[in-house]
C-alpha cells in the first residue's frame, strides 16, 4: 500500500504533519477527514519500486542513511521486536520517532511494503544505498531462523562498535591534520607577505645579503608567482591519480604496496583484518553459511588486494579446505587470527572465537592508530619549527650584519 506525506489542519486550527497509508491520494484525503483533519497537502512518497526493482524515493542528491542513523534505526527496531510488537507496529513507532524527512520517507516506504505482505529482507534489498549486503543477509538469516530481534540486536552491536572504531581513528588523526593545515598556512603567509616586506628594506640598501636570505627570497618569489599554479597542479594530479585507480590492475598493485608500506602497512592490514574478523563473526554467528559469510566479509574490505586473498580462501573452502588452513595459505592475515579460527573450528565455537579475534584486532588497530598519530604530532611540530626558524634567521641575519657594520 503506498505511503503519503500529508499536512493538515485539525478542528482547533493546529497544523499537523505525518504519513498515512492509502490506496490513492483521494483515499488518503478521505482517511484524514475521517480523523477530523482537513488536508492541505498530500504528496505520495515516491518510493516504491522502479523497473529494475530498486527504490526511487525523492530526496537530495546522493542522500542516504548515515552510519549513526542506521545504528539507531537497528537498535530501536530490535528493541521494539524484543518487546513483542509486530513488525508493522514497530515501523509505525519508528515512523513517529523519525526526525529527518528522508528517514521518515524511508521508514514509511518500508512500512507500506510490509503491510502489503513483503518480507523485510526483500524490502531492504530495494534500498541498497541505505542497507548494505551484510545488513540484508543478516536480516534474511534472522527471518529464516525465526530470531529476527536477536539478529538485529547483534547487528546493532556490530554497527555501533564499527562506528566507535571509525570515530577513534578519525579523532586520532584530527589533531595532526589541524597542525598540518595551520603549519602550511603560517609558512605560506610568512613567505608571501612577511619575508618580502622585511627583506626588501635591506635589498634597497644594496647590502650583500646572506645566502640563507637569498634562498628564502627566491622561495618567496616562487611561491608568490607560481604558488596558485602549483596548487592547481597538485589538485589535478590528485584527481588524475584517483581516476587512474579506476584501472583494476593498477588499483590492485597500489593496494598491494600499501599492505607492505613502511609504518602505514601494518595499519592498513590491521584495519582490514579487524573489519574482516568482525563481519565474519556476526555473519557466522547469525546462521549465514560460511561461503556467503566470506563473500559478505570480503565486500566490507576497502583494500582490493585483501579482497582477492579472501576470494582465494573462499575458493579453497568451497573445495573442502578448512577456513584456518585456507587463510594461512594467504599472506597478510595475522597468525593470531588464524590460530583463533583453527581453535573455533576444532571446538565448534567458531563465531565466539571470531568475536574474540575481532576484539583483539580492533584493540591492535587502536594501538597502531595512536602510535602513528603520536609519531606524527611531534614530527609535524618539529618540521614546522625548523621551517619557521629558517625564515626567522633569513630575516634576522641581515639585521645582525647591519648592527655589526654600525659598530
Amino acid at each position: 500500500m503506498p505511503a503519503f506525506r500529508y499536512e493538515a489542519v485539525d478542528a482547533g486550527g493546529s497544523t499537523k504533519k505525518g504519513v498515512v497509508n492509502a490506496d490513492s491520494p483521494r483515499a488518503a484525503r478521505a482517511d484524514l477527514r475521517t480523523q477530523g483533519l482537513t488536508p492541505l497537502k498530500v504528496d505520495a512518497i515516491a518510493a516504491q519500486v522502479d523497473a529494475s526493482g530498486k527504490a526511487t524515493r525523492r530526496g537530495g542528491f546522493g542522500e542516504k542513511l548515515s552510519s549513526t542513523e542506521l545504528a539507531l534505526f537497528t537498535r530501536q527496531l530490535a528493541s521494539l521486536l524484543e518487546a513483542g510488537l509486530p513488525l508493522e507496529q514497530s515501523f509505525t513507532a519508528l515512523l513517529e520517532q523519525a526526525e529527518r524527512p528522508y528517514v521518515r520517507d524511508l521508514i514509511a516506504s518500508i512500512r507500506s511494503e510490509i503491510i502489503g505482505g513483503a518480507a523485510l529482507s526483500d524490502v531492504l534489498s530495494r534500498h541498497p544505498r541505505d542497507f548494505q549486503e551484510i545488513y540484508r543477509a543478516l536480516v534474511a538469516s534472522g527471518e529464516q531462523i525465526g530470531h529476527l530481534s536477536r539478529v538485529l540486536s547483534r547487528l546493532a552491536d556490530y554497527i555501533e562498535r564499527r562506528n566507535a572504531l571509525i570515530d577513534k581513528v578519525k579523532l586520532a588523526f584530527t589533531y595532526p591534520a589541524i597542525v598540518t593545515v595551520v603549519a602550511f598556512s603560517i609558512v605560506i603567509f610568512l613567505l608571501t607577505y612577511v619575508v618580502p616586506q622585511i627583506v626588501s628594506v635591506f635589498a634597497n640598501t644594496k647590502q650583500k645579503l646572506p645566502l640563507l636570505t637569498i634562498i628564502m627570497l627566491a622561495v618567496s618569489d616562487f611561491v608568490r608567482a607560481y604558488g596558485v599554479i602549483v596548487a592547481v597542479l597538485l589538485v589535478g594530479a590528485w584527481f588524475a591519480w584517483r581516476r587512474a585507480l579506476d584501472n583494476p590492475a593498477l588499483k590492485t598493485r597500489w593496494h598491494t604496496w600499501l599492505l607492505t608500506a613502511p609504518l602505514y602497512g601494518k595499519f592498513e592490514r590491521s584495519l582490514n583484518t579487524a573489519r574482516f574478523a568482525s563481519t565474519l563473526a556476526i555473519t557466522t554467528g547469525s546462521g549465514v553459511p560460511i561461503l556467503r559469510a566470506l563473500q559478505t566479509s570480503r565486500d566490507t574490505l576497502n583494500n582490493v588486494a585483501m579482497q582477492h586473498l579472501v576470494e582465494e580462501a573462499s575458493d579453497a573452502v568451497r573445495e573442502g579446505v578448512s577456513l584456518a588452513r585456507a587463510l594461512s595459505a594467504q599472506k597478510h592475515f595475522p597468525p593470531m587470527l588464524i590460530h583463533m579460527i583453527r581453535a573455533g573450528e576444532i571446538t565448534g565455537e567458531l563465531p565466539a572465537m571470531l568475536e574474540r579475534a575481532a576484539s583483539a584486532q580492533e584493540a591492535d588497530l587502536e594501538r597502531r592508530t595512536l602510535r602513528i598519530a603520536g609519531l606524527l604530532e611531534p614530527a609535524l611540530i618539529l618540521a614546522m619549527g625548523v621551517v619557521v626558524l629558517l625564515i626567522v634567521l633569513a630575516v634576522l641575519m641581515p639585521i645582525i650584519e647591519i648592527n655589526q657594520l654600525v659598530r
